[in-house]
């Protein structure tokens, strides 16, 4: 339910604040669609901060959006793992410049006196909220590393999900809680960005570009104006409260009617239509023959004391052939080179993706969804790579036609039986249960 909140919910939330309070914004109030620049109160201090931050934040945020926008060519790119330590380590570079330039504008809004009187709490609210989405993004780059590999392939399809009005929390429910937070810390400041300075996004100075050159000069009438300013802050601030409240009253609003439109719907069921039924109803039958042989191979698991994997003739050494082991998780059996099964779990130990079947050129497999090589033999994964838990090896029984167990091999690896290669001809590969309980 946390899940549906955070990352169904919010998201539509904080697009429906932003889109109408940034309109409402501009309509009553142009002059504040901006970011009210400081410079004119305190020059010396910001140089400091604006720059590191404001070069850090772009390529932050150009990198997050081209891996976002297009996930295929990111990947096509980052699976050279030159190009891969090279994005990690700029995009750690610029989070460092972030997280300086960040710092120094808050120390400096903080203890100069001038800004002090033009601050406002949302002020520090989003410089808060901007630093620990700054701080979480350094701390998964550390914890959770090679992030640029394996966070689009599941935050891509999350976002579009999101765009095309499905929400399937299912992409991101998985995730290390580092990873939702910086996604949850991303849609609060999308929440917050029309009731702060950070609306100056939005404004595009264009006229800029072709303008005559202006020199603004410093002047009491302007001192007069702001001190004004200043005792009127008060009532300003409770009128904005308002406003706010109405905008995220409409956009509950919004989503209540969103929500009984579908509730309605689901009620009143789709319209008469033969083949929009037959469609409904083959889709469902489809279902049901799946669950069916699901529950087949949990009846066949619970029952049998030995589940066929593949005769040994089938298996290979350079591809696996897939089977379901007792646990009900896809596993992988080989051909090891003294011509006898291999057998090792397919389920990554890092978020649970299916590894592939196809072994490389140093004898490993590799999980597709977030970059994990795992060596056949050991199970281990490479330095570096976001699994950290090797896959677990799984152990086999060779029969006869007559059901003879004629060798076996424990996940330990310990034998027992005979190895002789001619009456190991025609042999099957099967799974025990016996191996599964020693385990467990």
């Amino acid at each position: 339910m946390l899940n549906i909140f955070l990352f169904a919910a919010l998201p539509y939330l904080a697009v429906c604040v932003l889109l109408i309070g940034s309109i409402w914004r501009y309509r009553t109030n142009k002059f504040s669609y901006s970011a009210l620049s400081s410079q004119f109160l305190e020059s010396k201090r910001l140089l400091w901060g604006s720059v590191p931050w404001h070069v850090g934040i772009l390529i932050v945020l150009l990198g997050h959006l081209f891996a976002l926008c297009f996930p295929g060519l990111w990947g096509a790119l980052v699976a050279n793992h030159t190009i891969l330590l090279a994005v990690e380590t700029t995009g750690l570079v610029a989070t460092v410049l972030c997280v300086v330039g960040l710092g120094a504008l808050t120390f400096r809004r903080a203890t100069s006196g001038n800004l002090q009187l033009v601050s406002t709490p949302v002020d520090f609210a989003v410089l808060g909220l901007l630093g620990a989405q700054v701080l979480l993004g350094l701390w998964v780059a550390i914890a959770h590393r090679w992030g640029a590999a394996w966070a689009p392939a599941s935050l891509a399809p999350y976002l579009w999900s999101i765009a095309t009005l499905q929400p399937n929390v299912d992409f991101v429910a998985d995730m290390p809680g580092l990873v939702k937070l910086h996604i949850v810390g991303a849609w609060l400041l999308l929440l917050i960005i029309p009731f702060s300075r950070l609306v100056h996004i939005f404004s595009l100075p264009l006229e800029y570009l072709w303008r005559a050159p202006q020199k603004v000069v410093w002047t009491n009438p302007r001192r007069f104006a702001q001190a004004e300013e200043q005792i009127t802050a008060g009532a300003e601030d409770r009128r904005v409260f308002l406003k706010a409240g109405l905008g995220l009253s409409a956009c509950l609003g919004l989503l209540t009617v969103g929500t009984a439109d579908k509730l309605v719907r689901y009620f009143k069921g789709a319209k008469g239509d033969p083949q929009r039924e037959a469609d409904l109803l083959d889709k469902k039958l489809k279902q049901l023959n799946q669950t069916a042989e699901q529950r087949a191979l949990e009846l066949e698991r619970i029952q049998s004391a030995y589940i066929k994997v593949a005769r040994l003739d089938q298996l290979t050494e350079k591809k696996g052939m897939y089977f379901i082991d007792y646990q009900m998780r896809p596993a992988l059996a080989f051909l090891d080179a003294e011509g006898l099964p291999l057998l090792i779990s397919a389920k990554c130990t890092h978020l649970g993706c299916t590894v592939g079947s196809d072994l490389d050129g140093e004898g490993r497999i590799l999980c597709p969804c977030h970059i994990s090589y795992f060596d056949l033999k050991t199970g281990a994964p490479n330095p570096g790579a976001p699994a950290k838990a090797p896959l677990p090896r799984l152990g086999w029984a060779l029969l006869d036609d007559a059901g003879t167990v004629l060798l076996s091999e424990g996940p330990d690896g310990k034998r027992e039986g005979n190895a002789d290669p001619d009456k190991l001809k025609g042999a099957v590969v099967y799974i025990a249960r016996r191996f599964e309980e020693a385990v467990s």
